[in-house]
């Protein structure tokens, strides 16, 4: 007799649903009979450049160590991040992308009678870290589509131990200013974790968003997480930082898997850290983008929320599902946000110009079909 595996897991594991991605190029191309070279991919916030020939050459140089376990502390990577991060070493932890360092902090600090708090139309994988130890998710109404920072800090109590919070916010793109973080970061309680995700954090960098890096000598109980798969243009490798103080980075590598960030990342990060005009030309590429897509929200009539990640949600003013299964019969894929509790949006990447103007060319048509 088999037993029921779904009723054996965790009551929290129960209530999770399988993280779903943006959907591939090539299943599209299967489902539809679809050219795959004609598609365009705007679903996954990925960066439209490609990869850096800097890193490329860092890769190549990497490969003939491929038998070798990769440096298992990351010390090339960790000694220009802290550099560039202005910390020292001991308070860098690597992870499998950013999401590796948000389930680092959950299996951390998280248990079964305590607590995790977070905002509506936040990440995804704050509820799947949360749940998954046990832990109540304890999901706090947003405010104009973003985090309503006072409704998190009362909804603290003695048994929360970590508050996750986006700046920018994914999917939403929406941001909070250097002085309500201030505000915010004063008033929780000593004994809760602040995990500030700055995923989308070099999008923004001259706008009036925060530095996390400028608190974290204020705050010991802060962590700010961040990512090289978005303006870096690294996400199939998967890596990605903590910065916090060292004996929170301390406990992390507690529970941190072994070469939980394989060699070819190692290099390529090292590599892409050290790329300022990459860097800069995303900023650019990603600046006029986001123009070239309001304008042409405004063109259709369309609403939108102001974001300063590299994406931008759409308010259809309807039900979203069928413009979207629209586009992809139009080989232009994009990120239903249904499951964010957002069934009228679509959430666009900021793709190059060539894509970001076949989807909203695309748009329109699916628009004008009703």
């Amino acid at each position: 007799m088999s037993g029921n595996f779904l009723a054996l897991a965790q009551p929290g594991v129960q209530q999770l649903s399988p993280y779903v991605p943006g959907k591939p190029v090539d299943e599209l191309a299967r489902e539809l009979n679809l050219d795959p070279s004609k598609i365009v991919k705007l679903a996954s916030n990925e960066n439209p450049l490609g990869p850096s020939p800097k890193v490329l050459s860092a890769i190549r140089d990497a490969l003939a160590e491929l038998t070798r376990y990769p440096d298992g502390n990351g010390f090339a990577l960790k000694s220009l991040l802290a550099e560039n991060c202005r910390v020292d070493l001991n308070q860098v932890t690597l992870g499998n992308g950013s999401n590796d360092i948000l389930e680092l902090v959950g299996r951390a600090y998280l248990a079964p009678g305590l607590n995790a708090v977070f905002s509506e139309h936040a990440f995804a994988v704050y509820p799947i870290v949360t749940q998954a130890v046990g832990a109540e998710a304890r999901v706090i109404p947003a405010k104009d589509w973003g985090h309503d920072l006072p409704g998190m800090l009362a909804a603290i109590d003695e048994q929360t131990r970590v508050v996750f919070i986006a700046n920018p916010n994914n999917p939403t793109g929406t941001w909070f200013s250097a002085e309500v973080l201030d505000n915010f970061l004063q008033d929780v309680p000593e004994h809760v974790l602040v995990v500030l995700d700055e995923a989308y954090i070099e999008y923004a960098e001259g706008s009036d968003l925060p530095d996390g890096l400028d608190f974290l000598a204020a705050y010991p109980n802060l962590l700010v997480s961040r990512t090289f798969s978005k303006a870096y243009g690294l996400a199939s490798l998967r890596v990605g930082y903590g910065l916090s103080t060292a004996v929170v980075a301390d406990v992390l590598n507690r529970v941190r898997q072994p070469f939980n960030v394989n060699s070819l990342a190692l290099a390529a990060a090292c590599a892409a850290v050290q790329d300022a005009e990459y860097l800069e030309e995303g900023r650019r590429l990603n600046e006029s983008g986001m123009l070239q897509l309001q304008e042409g929200f405004r063109g259709l009539g369309l609403g939108w929320i102001p974001s300063k990640g590299n994406f931008i949600c759409v308010d259809l003013g309807q039900e979203a599902a069928p413009v979207f299964q629209g586009l992809l019969r139009e080989g232009v894929i994009v990120r239903p946000v249904a499951n964010y509790g957002m069934p009228n949006h679509l959430r666009i990447t900021i793709g190059l110009p060539a894509e970001n103007s076949r989807f909203l060319e695309a748009l329109a048509k699916v628009l004008a079909r009703g």
